[in-house]
């Protein structure tokens, strides 16, 4: 501006930006002279102002951020996923796709997939949520019953009162039962069942209390992504041991030693988890293998974590669960006595399939009496799990039992969406073996068939491209293609050079064999055309 002095500048300084450079004047021909002060009102608008502008650094931002939080990764809910929310929306708006619908097959949400929920479940939770319900005539006097029972022991006699921080006492004394007639007589105590939001939480608060510095968390590969992301967040280091592909998925005793031995150069492993039935592999340990882990646990002075959420889900014949705690007390001192071990247990999966409840259970063995204080005061910092979650986990350890009116239904209920996912684990192994370039082990167990694909070499130059994984370039041209939304292997971990996907057992008959037959026909047309 011509005439603008640069503000305690000499004449003809060249002009900068000044705070003031107008004033409310009316003689002003556009300049200000030198010395002039602004009017008090003005100078504290200009103030804010200029606060106002400032563009100043974020307190938050990629780089100051945790950086363990950016190292961790939940593939079951990563990309593959996202994008298939974007294609969703894009068909809602109506854009064409070679597809109509997306077909998530790539987690275990068993509602969401369109199975029905377990009719006594719901209806106790309805009462609890609703007690003056407990009037109507519609309701079976045993769901009746058992919503009195637990709201009874409600603060308030409301399901929206916090609980004990370890949840509600009569329900971790079902929980106790449960486990007592599972496990053949053998000895439960309430003391040691902590109820949790989902089996998730009481596995990540379990693996709180056991890391320090530099502790070894022994994990399988293939394994459920939330150990990898929970070891990334408490940076403990992760151990590796493999599945036995080439024999149905099997936990090797040598492989577990290898592993073990190769770690303590780098860390103090501390921790050995088991997940069985297996996620995502489906293999169901057999008793003798039970005993061979806890023999290795107790010799390298491990703490021995079961993951048992599938415990319901055991198709394949001649496959039994077998509890880690069961077999650990029958093998006897010296293991039943010292050996610490903690079990868990959900309503997410099962025939019950309420995912969104987040009800679950861990129970601890031999857990010193201290640290299992610690424990407690651990959960007491999120207050208590759900109450309607810990409600739906008493109706699964305490159902309708022989002579009660609800019975038959749901036994009924419960043998039908068991034997739907025998039927479709047994479909899934039989076409994707029909498929050259695709094997799939045996489903034994759980909900998830992970079978192993042959990529042709242009395929991974390609992927490699594109900096993605293989599999995970399949993964995501098999949803571009067909609107099929399964995850990678390379999520759960695999052997190099292997390539897999998981895929859930958990949409209808019918929407299950189109999935299989327009996946197997993807492979074909992949394959050819990176051949």
């Amino acid at each position: 501006m011509p005439g603008l002095l640069g503000r305690g500048r000499g004449p003809g300084a060249p002009a900068h930006f000044s705070l003031y450079p107008l004033w409310d004047n009316p003689g002003s021909q556009g300049s200000v002279g030198e010395g002039t002060a602004p009017p008090p009102h003005r100078t504290k608008m200009n103030i804010k102002q200029l606060k106002k502008q400032e563009i100043r650094e974020k307190v938050l931002t990629i780089d100051t951020m945790n950086p363990r939080v950016k190292n961790i990764e939940y593939a079951v809910r990563g990309p593959i996923l996202l994008r298939a929310m974007e294609l969703e929306r894009e068909l809602k708006q109506g854009v064409k796709k070679p597809f109509t619908e997306i077909i998530r097959a790539n987690i275990g949400d068993a509602h969401a997939m369109g199975q029905k929920p377990i009719t006594f479940l719901r209806q106790v939770l309805a009462l609890c949520l609703y007690p003056d319900l407990l009037s109507s005539s519609s309701f079976p006097e045993d769901a009746k019953k058992r919503a009195e029972r637990i709201l009874q022991a409600c603060e308030g006699h409301s399901v929206g009162a916090y609980s004990a921080s370890p949840g509600i006492h009569v329900i971790r004394e079902d929980v106790a039962r449960y486990i007592e007639q599972r496990d053949g007589g053998i000895p439960s105590s309430p003391e040691n069942i902590f109820l949790s939001t989902g089996a998730s939480q009481a596995i990540v608060t379990v693996l709180k209390l056991l890391v320090a510095s530099r502790t070894g968390v022994m994990i399988p590969i293939p394994q459920y992504p939330l150990y990898s992301a929970t070891l990334a967040d408490l940076n403990a280091v992760q151990i590796n041991y493999y599945l036995d592909e080439e024999h149905q998925w099997a936990l090797d005793m040598a492989e577990l030693k290898r592993a073990l031995e190769q770690a303590r150069n780098s860390c103090e492993p501390r921790v050995l988890c088991v997940i069985n039935p297996g996620n995502p592999t489906g293999q169901v340990l057999s008793r003798e293998n039970i005993e061979s882990v806890i023999r290795f646990a107790f010799e390298e002075h491990l703490f021995l974590l079961a993951d048992e959420v599938y415990q319901d889900n055991v198709y394949a014949e001649g496959s039994k669960f077998h509890s880690f705690k069961k077999v650990l007390m029958e093998m006897g001192s010296p293991y039943s006595e010292q050996l610490e071990l903690a079990s868990f247990h959900s309503c997410s999966k099962g025939y019950m399939g309420e995912c969104g409840f987040r009800g679950g259970y861990t129970e601890v063995v031999n857990m010193d009496p201290a640290v299992q204080q610690q424990m407690l005061k651990l959960m007491s910092v999120m207050l208590c799990p759900p109450v309607p979650g810990q409600a739906l986990m008493n109706m699964v350890v305490n159902p309708p039992q022989p002579g009660e009116p609800s019975y038959q239904q749901f036994q009924k209920e419960k043998k039908t969406v068991l034997a739907d996912l025998m039927e479709k684990a047994l479909l899934t192994e039989k076409i994707f073996n029909q498929q050259p370039g695709i094997r799939c082990n045996p489903v034994q167990g759980a909900m998830y068939s992970f079978p192993q694909i042959q990529l042709p070499p242009k395929a991974l130059e390609r992927a490699k491209e594109l900096g993605q994984a293989a599999d995970m370039f399949f993964c995501m041209q098999l949803l571009e293609e067909t609107g099929i939304c399964v995850v990678p292997g390379s999520g759960f971990g695999q052997k190099e050079g292997t390539y897999h996907f998981r895929m859930t057992l958990l949409p209808p008959m019918e929407k299950l064999k189109t999935l299989l037959n327009k996946l197997s026909q993807f492979y074909v047309k992949f394959t050819q055309q990176y051949s």
